[in-house]
């Protein structure tokens, strides 16, 4: 009888139950929060520019972010190492988004809704991240893979970001005139600047230092932020386009700027994801 030795090549992250579960919990609560938006006149009680802008977030959302969420979820389910990444970065980004509801929408009927969201979005990324093996992912990344190109990359973004932020804090400090957004939004801070600077900034940074070494975290870090960059990107550009088309904002010159960082990200992504050897079994 012959003996067959069959290679296997395991996968460098294990998708369990209670994260499938979670995950579609997450993308059946953005899908009812983002119709709920888009087809329940009143829901939002904030003012005409930010209800323009949620409007757009809410369609990035229903038509991009849930989608790429299910698909990313069942090819990680299959093995695809690709994929895992590119879920984690899809539950980053669905607790990065419905942050900005649950802290920065008027209190609306939706509340518990993005409580829930954003929740089930940490402890999705948790169970995620724990099941990560980022040693073995660092180690099927391609030798050839121009890790200081997409750091240097990151870092840039990174500081670029600060560098506004903090600029236009120094000018209040200085000045005590409020920064623009925050007069626009009729908010009584920004919720941008706090979850970038608390969130966003720190995985930029050091996820740009740790992969110019070639850190395994580094490889992690960078695949799932420049997929998150490219996929809210998407969100941004339909915000500002909802807001010109309301008459909030004046022209669509900002979706430039966004449509920029979001090609760089997706760039990013490709060249990283596409130098990882997949899983055989």
């Amino acid at each position: 009888m012959a003996d067959f030795t069959i290679s296997c090549t395991p996968t460098a992250g294990t998708v369990t139950r209670p994260a499938r579960v979670l995950t579609l919990l997450i993308a059946m609560l953005a899908t009812a929060a983002s119709l709920g938006g888009l087809l329940l006149p009143g829901l939002y009680r904030d003012n005409a520019f930010t209800t323009s802008t949620w409007l757009g977030n809410d369609l990035a959302t229903l038509l991009v972010t849930v989608p790429i969420l299910l698909i990313s979820l069942g090819l990680a389910v299959r093995g695809s190492d690709r994929a895992y990444l590119v879920w984690l970065a899809l539950l980053d980004t669905t607790l990065y988004n419905f942050g900005f509801y649950l802290f920065g929408t008027a209190f609306n009927w939706f509340f518990l809704v993005y409580v829930a969201l954003f929740g089930l979005s940490i402890w999705a990324l948790f169970i995620g991240l724990a099941n990560l093996d980022v040693d073995a992912f660092a180690q099927k990344c391609s030798t050839s893979t121009p890790v200081r190109s997409i750091a240097v990359f990151m870092a840039f973004v990174g500081v670029g970001l600060t560098s506004v932020y903090v600029a236009q804090w120094a000018a209040f400090v200085a000045t005590g005139v409020l920064p623009p957004i925050i007069t626009m939004t009729e908010q009584h801070t920004n919720v941008v600047f706090a979850l970038d600077l608390a969130l966003v900034i720190p995985m930029l940074v050091v996820g740009a230092i740790w992969l110019w070494q070639r850190r395994p975290w580094g490889f992690a870090i960078a695949g799932i932020i420049t997929v998150k960059g490219a996929v809210y990107m998407v969100g941004l550009c339909a915000s500002t386009y909802t807001a010109f088309r309301a008459g909030t904002v004046e022209s669509l010159a900002q979706i430039g700027l966004w449509a920029s960082i979001g090609i760089g990200c997706a760039i990013a992504a490709v060249v990283l994801l596409g130098n990882l050897k997949e899983s055989e079994s």
